[in-house]
Parts: structure tokens; sequence; C-alpha cells
């Protein structure tokens, strides 16, 4: 089962979800698509850890080849091209790496050179595999690494968590598109249903299923509850306040690990969503 964790907004607790129900699943593989900002090796801190780099293909012109037809920026549909006195200019940071100029150009005056936009980091912790995407500081698109991500999701049997970047925007389509199943951590304040809403438009376009945990709970929040009651949307947990939690969350452990409520609320989560998934 692929399971995608994620939120509206930050700070919601997605990735404290997502770490403790890869613990609660044990022979699991975590996947950290939360590239520009992942935190969750921060938790699971994982042992033999082994990197490699995420490259795109970015256009390069032979301007010796070059004729001025300009069928390349005609064809271009991100705009990245452009013929700016008598030369061929790409604009590297809304390139999207398809080829089709290289294809499309008569005077075979384009290649594609190698562009590092980020790595990926593959370790372990007690049974789950860790993998982290890394998105190198000052690039435009987080997608060709989360992709890279995802791609080892078919390498690795049991359950897949899969941590979501925050927000509603592409990069979240992305890390959600090949999942089975949504869990949307949400805070009991305005600005979190305002954004759980924004987040559960997007899932209803794609189909999935989904349910909701509300985290951080010091007291009822009714407009949130009402949402989610009036929609039919399923409250999987409600995890309160706990100046424990926090603690632990400082320090930097799993919940899961370390505090026997939190591990049966963990496991009693996931099989929730188990069931959930099998209806």
């Amino acid at each position: 089962m692929k399971l995608a964790v994620l939120s509206g907004k930050g700070g919601t607790g997605k990735t404290f979800v997502s770490v403790n129900l890869a613990a609660a699943a044990k022979n699991a593989t975590y996947m950290d698509c939360d590239v520009e900002e992942p935190n969750g090796r921060l938790f699971l801190k994982p042992t033999k850890v082994t990197s490699a780099s995420v490259d795109t293909m970015l256009p390069s012109f032979e301007e010796t080849r070059c004729k001025g037809c300009r069928q390349c920026v005609d064809f271009c549909r991100f705009n990245a091209l452009a013929f700016i006195k008598g030369k061929p200019k790409v604009f590297e940071t809304i390139c999207h790496s398809c080829g089709g100029c290289l294809l499309i150009c008569p005077h075979h005056a384009i290649t594609e050179t190698w562009h590092p936009v980020g790595r990926i980091e593959r370790g372990s912790h007690e049974g789950i595999t860790v993998i982290t995407g890394i998105l190198n500081p000052g690039e435009a698109s987080a997608v060709p690494v989360i992709h890279a991500v995802l791609d080892d999701a078919s390498a690795h049997e049991g359950h897949v968590v899969i941590d979501c970047p925050p927000g509603s925007g592409c990069p979240v389509l992305e890390s959600v598109s090949a999942s089975d199943y949504c869990v949307l951590v949400a805070e009991p304040t305005a600005f979190g249903l305002h954004n759980l809403q924004m987040v559960v438009e997007l899932l209803m376009l794609l189909q999935k299923p989904y349910g909701v945990v509300i985290n951080k709970i010091e007291a009822t929040y009714a407009p949130l509850e009402d949402y989610c009651a009036q929609n039919g949307i399923r409250v999987l947990s409600r995890i309160p306040y706990s100046k424990k939690l926090a603690q632990i969350n400082t320090a930097a452990e799993v919940a899961y690990e370390q505090d026997e409520e939190s591990r049966k609320r963990f496991q009693a989560l996931l099989q929730d969503i188990e069931a959930e998934v099998r209806t």
C-alpha cells in the first residue's frame, strides 16, 4: 500500500504523522518528498546512507548550426526558449527537460547537457528503508527530485509512506499521484481549515480516497469538525497537544518508539487505514 501524508500548510505535524506511521508499519519504506526541507531523516536517523545525484537534461545550442528558424521557440509550450539579437537563449529555470526542441530542430543545432538539481539519500532505520529527496538550493522546480524518489517505490515491499510537500501545488500533485490512500494532517485553526479545504479539492479532482488526522488539539475547533461532518470526511485520529510529545519531537525522537500511548494510537491509525483501503 502506498500511503501519502499531506497537509495544506507547513507546521501541522505532517512529518510527525508520516514517520510514526512508517514505524508502526515496521517493514516499510519512508519516502521524503518534501525535498525543499526534508526533515524525516532527523527523526529516523538512517544508517548506512548512500547518496546519488539527480540530474535533468537542458538544451544546449551549437550557434554555428542554428539558422534562426525559431521552430524550437514556437514549439516550447513552457516559453523556456527565445531568440534574442540573433542568438538562441535558454531560460533554464523554466525548462521542463522534455527534449522536444532537440527533436524539432531541422538543423541539428541542439544537444543536451546534464544539469544536477538535487540528490537522493538512502539508508535504514529499525527495518524501515529511508529514502530522502534533497533539492539543490536555488532550483526552481522540485518535481524532478520527487520523481526520482518515487521511482524507488516499486523496488520495495511492504507499506510505502510518502511524506509530501505542504500546499496543493504541482509538487504535491506529483507526490500523491501513485498513492492508494491519502492522510490529510490538519491543525484545529481557521488557517488550518482553509488549507485543508484546498487539499481536499485537489484530492477530489484526482479521485483519491482520503481521511483526516487532526493534530495538536487543545480544544475542539467546531468549524473544522463541522466541515468534516458535512462533507462526509472521516476523521481517522484526533491527537491532543501534549507536552510529552513536544519534548519527544524536540529531541528528534520517534514517538512510536518512545511513548506507549503514541504506539497504540499509530497502530490503530494504520489498521484503520488498511481497513479503508480494503473496502
